[in-house]
């Protein structure tokens, strides 16, 4: 009954659970944007990101504050601690929204209220593009908006976004020399333009019985009315309309923040993001029927591509790791086959799946979903799994041989291995503790790795010794041979070729224990020595067969020549071989579309190239043509190509953080980290997030005169800005939407920065226009910092760089060699220096796991201490532990596979299995002891028991991990496991003994 619930109820949980590219983790962060139109960048980080920071700085959750201040916006980001989980941080969000509300009354006038954005770091697992040649970019966004409406209603769908919109708008273009003649003010055509088209409450007038609404006309209809606009002084012999002196129509803002592109056509994109605990392959399977049975909505001409689509890659991600679990599960029962016997192996392998089967259900019990952490947790688990029913297997067949009927022997093995078994287990679970267990985001991203470990291990130990000698009395035969009293006490049945051999080494070893001893020592040194050789990597790049490229035109530059350059490197991707899709971003990044996408914030002067290959081999093709194409055609610009990440992502991979009050000092200190960097020839992508200084023209305002005349200041600014970008002096409505009307001068008019001096502005005093030369007295161009960055509400200048990603050094490498360096850069007093990017990433993930891990090792040693109740017994076991490096460093540098996370996970997983073959052996020669046996033939001869066991576990555990080694994401722990565990088998069967016969005195027999 038991085996038919696993076997009927695991398949229907596999089934039924949910598929992610990831597990779900919440982005800690949020962001802040406040626009305060015509302000500095120093005015904006003095007037409303300094106040905005600090009423944020006084929650108690902050981690770190990061802002951004250009002219007229504020960006700033806030990441919580990563103890917080998503139901903590609804209320932490509520909490800053009412500090900031609290604040805004007291923001300069002019700043307009702060937007809150506490879903910023939600992902948009299917990103859709939309493109219509010939189309207006309204009419696709109708379409778009359509298509939004329907899809956000899908079962399984979070909510729906769009990128990319253009805002249309109601130009005015009013000639100035027609309204000069006129004797017009402008002032006078604003003011006309917002009261018409105002809504107001003309009240209500009692009837009879009824109550009925007054509603005035002389809204404005449609664009054309606005010309009908009488705009003549009252009085006036002549009507002059709005048509006499300005042309009136609808477009587009001339300076859009934000353009898209898919295959060299303008697009808008639609980010679909998923409900919480869903199967995201099921529900990407409704978004396409849904969006086929709407195809008939669909205007000619118009068409929607996926630039990711996440359940497709899901699905093959899930369908990746489960072939290589069933690989692993075919090569571990093959293995058993041959080497135990068709009987045993076939046991082994039922009992293996069994637990495999019943770990689905308990995972779907827990709200695991299958995704990448979740499945490599159970191939790490997979030679754990066989161990507990190899070890009672054995034992069986051992005691049967021995002249137990096989019930008796399966009744004995259970009662002796039962306990020792469960300590080794529980040992081995307790490994991964730290990581489960961890309160901060290690442990969110990672804790499904722990929990499914605890289960699966823990059911491995419950059919180890329930079904396995159940099933062993089934399929084993009492042998009438082994009833004979010389058999039941007879070392013959550890005779043969592999046994002899054994027996050889073993006894030589203990012969020579200080020998053996002194080799192992000169081995871990020279492991330690070789292990600084090794490649270190925080996590390997995606496979998926995309690339980015980041491009960042000189500070200043206008977004329409960055947009009309970034077509010129489109179309020429788009005829590159292997070259399936580019989307182009212009003025920010795209929306979140994998957990690892860093999405760059507003710049008029980046872009982003997204493309996708066809495979893995074209992407590694394509990646050094990109760099000639771009350091021979487009030197100008600075640009970085990278991968998409599969472990946290960082602007850069090396990042020096200088923070101080004064910007010359820090772009000072900055120049020095610089030439550290450009002297060495390993680094690329030199820059630094300040950017360039850029050019402003400062007109300088005669007070006094302008006073005379009747003109203020923010006459002049208005003028400058009808002049040369447009004023905004009203709202057109139209149905749902809400279009600002622009007022400008029409083009043949429209100053450039040449003619500044002719302008004409108009003087209420006077009642005409004078020129602006009598109210400005000259006009000087300074520099100022387009950018000022703050971290943690200082001033932060950050140098970035990165390796070669088309050659083999890593990170890691290049960062020991330029650090020291840029660390002797003497910083003046109130200066520090701090690192990011890779370092601080990968520092805060081992801290987070090193900083528990020492109580998870002395509760494993604790643990081993009460299983035998002496200490000296548990110092042999865990003395193995450091010693398993030396397989470890050897077979990192054999292979060439760095070391990183998942390498760290594996040496995790590597010690629980050292200990529990260790506990095995020790209990082994604790019960040969208890029968009578004399000290040294009690080591032997437990020793060349657990051989087979030990050694079958050990090559199930090395071979299963083969389909790993060709998975980028799993390949370093593979390799840490495989060549750990062969050394650790070593170490298990000769070293436990040599060093059991010293600590215990044991002198060898003779």
């Amino acid at each position: 009954m038991v085996t038919l619930i696993l076997l009927l109820g695991g398949l229907i949980a596999f089934l039924n659970l949910g598929r992610l590219e990831d597990p779900q983790f919440t982005i800690k962060q949020a962001m802040v944007i406040t626009v305060y139109p015509g302000a500095s960048p120093t005015q904006v980080e003095e007037e409303v990101t300094y106040p905005i920071e600090n009423a944020i700085q006084q929650l108690p959750y902050v981690d770190n504050i990061k802002s951004i201040s250009t002219a007229g916006k504020s960006q700033i980001t806030v990441e919580m601690k990563s103890i917080y989980r998503k139901d903590d941080l609804r209320g932490i969000w509520e909490e800053m929204r009412r500090k900031i509300n609290d604040l805004t009354p007291s923001l300069p006038s002019g700043v307009y209220p702060p937007k809150i954005i506490d879903d910023f770091a939600d992902v948009y697992g299917m990103l859709i593009a939309v493109t219509g040649d010939g189309y207006q970019y309204k009419d696709i966004n109708d379409y778009v908006d359509f298509l939004k409406r329907e899809l956000v209603l899908v079962d399984g769908v979070g909510k729906v976004s769009v990128q990319g919109e253009q805002e249309e708008q109601v130009f005015v273009e009013i000639s100035r020399s027609k309204i000069v003649s006129l004797g017009i003010s402008p002032s006078r055509i604003s003011s006309l333009l917002v009261t018409q088209n105002q809504v107001s409450n003309a009240g209500k007038v009692k009837i009879g019985d009824e109550y009925i609404r007054i509603n005035p006309t002389g809204e404005f209809e449609s664009v054309e009315e606005l010309e009908n606009l009488l705009i003549s002084q009252a009085g006036a012999s002549e009507r002059i309309y709005l048509g006499d002196v300005a042309r009136v129509y609808r477009g587009y803002e001339e300076v859009p923040d934000n353009l898209i592109h898919y295959g060299g056509h303008r697009a808008l994109l639609l980010g679909i993001s998923f409900a919480d605990g869903v199967n995201v392959v099921e529900v990407g399977e409704r978004i396409q029927q849904r969006m086929q049975a709407l195809e008939y909505m669909r205007p000619v001409g118009m068409d929607t591509d996926f630039i990711y689509n996440q359940p497709v890659e899901v699905d093959k991600s899930v369908h990746g790791f489960i072939l290589n679990l069933a690989e692993a599960v075919g090569i571990v029962i093959v293995v058993l086959l041959l080497f135990m016997g068709i009987k045993s192996g076939l046991l082994i392998g039922l009992i293996l799946l069994l637990t495999v089967l019943g770990t689905f259900i308990f995972m779907q019990q827990m709200d695991i979903n299958l995704q990448r952490i979740s499945l490599g947790a159970l191939i790490i688990a997979l030679g754990m799994l066989v161990d507990n029913a190899i070890v009672v297997t054995e034992g069986i067949l051992i005691a049967m041989k021995r002249g137990l009927n096989k019930r008796e022997a399966a009744a004995q093995v259970v009662s002796q291995n039962m306990w020792p078994l469960l300590g080794a287990t529980v040992i081995a679970i307790i490994a991964f503790a730290p990581i489960g267990l961890s309160s901060d985001a290690t442990g969110e991203f990672a804790g499904s790795l722990f929990w499914v470990l605890f289960v699966s291990l823990l059911l491995s130990w419950i059919t180890a010794i329930t079904l396995t000698p159940f099933f062993a009395t089934l399929l084993f035969k009492d042998d009438a041979k082994a009833d004979s009293s010389e058999l039941k006490d007879s070392e013959d049945i550890y005779k043969g070729v592999i046994f002899d051999v054994f027996s050889g080494i073993l006894g030589f070893a203990l012969r020579w224990r200080v020998l053996t001893v002194v080799t192992m020592v000169g081995l871990l040194v020279s492991a330690v020595i070789a292990f600084g050789q090794v490649k270190q990597a925080f996590f390997p790049p995606s496979t998926t067969p995309m690339f980015l490229v980041d491009v960042w035109h000189k500070a200043g530059t206008d977004i329409r020549v960055n947009a009309e350059k970034m077509g010129i490197i489109e179309a020429h991707m788009l005829e590159q071989d292997g070259v399936e899709e580019v989307t182009t971003t212009v003025g920010q990044g795209l929306p979140r579309f994998m957990l690892t996408y860093k999405t760059e914030k507003s710049y008029p002067t980046y872009a982003q190239l997204v493309i996708r290959m066809q495979d893995g081999e074209s992407l590694e093709a394509q990646l050094p043509k990109l760099r000639d194409y771009m350091e021979t055609e487009h030197g100008e610009m600075f640009y970085k190509i990278k991968r998409l990440e599969i472990g946290p992502s960082t602007d850069a991979k090396i990042e020096a953080r200088f923070s101080g009050p004064d910007p010359q000092v820090l772009r000072q200190l900055a120049s020095e980290a610089k030439r550290v960097l450009e002297s060495d020839p390993g680094a690329r992508n030199i820059r630094d997030n300040w950017r360039q200084q850029t050019k402003v023209i400062r007109p300088v305002f005669n007070e006094a005169a302008a006073r005379r005349v009747g003109i203020s200041k923010a006459d002049l600014d208005n003028l400058l800005l009808t002049s040369f970008s447009g004023a905004q002096i009203g709202v057109y409505r139209d149905g749902t939407d809400l279009l600002p009307i622009i007022s400008r001068p029409p083009p043949e008019e429209r100053l450039t920065a040449d003619n500044l001096e002719n302008l004409q502005i108009f003087s209420s005093t006077a009642q005409q226009f004078i020129p602006i030369t009598q109210i400005v007295r000259k006009f000087d161009v300074v520099w100022e910092d387009p950018i000022i960055m703050r971290r943690d509400r200082k001033r932060t200048l950050t140098v970035m760089a990165d390796h070669d990603i088309l050659g083999s050094e890593t990170a890691a490498k290049l960062f020991s060699r330029v650090r020291g360096e840029i660390e002797a850069i003497p910083l003046p007093v109130g200066y520090e220096l701090e690192w990011g990017g890779e370092f601080e990433a990968s520092t805060k993930a081992q801290k987070a796991i090193f900083g528990s891990l020492p109580v998870g090792y002395l509760i494993m040693f604790i643990t081993t201490v009460l299983l035998f109740a002496s200490a000296r017994t548990a110092g042999i076991i865990w003395a193995c532990i450091p010693l398993a490096l030396i397989g470890v460093s050897y077979g990192l540098l054999m292979t060439g596979a760095p070391f990183g996370f998942m390498a760290l996970l594996g040496f995790l997983s590597l010690s629980g299995m050292i200990i529990k073959n260790g506990i095995v052996l020790v209990e082994q020669v604790k019960l040969e002891l208890e029968e009578g046996k004399a000290p040294y033939s009690a080591l032997f001869h437990a020793t060349l028991s657990r051989v087979r066991p030990v050694c079958m576990a050990a090559i199930t555990t090395i071979l299963g991990m083969i389909p790993l080694l060709f998975d980028d994401f799993f390949a370093s722990m593979a390799v840490v496991i495989m060549f750990g565990l062969g050394f650790a088998t070593l170490l298990t069967l000769v070293f436990v003994p040599v060093l059991y016969s010293l600590v215990f005195k044991i002198k060898p027999a003779h």
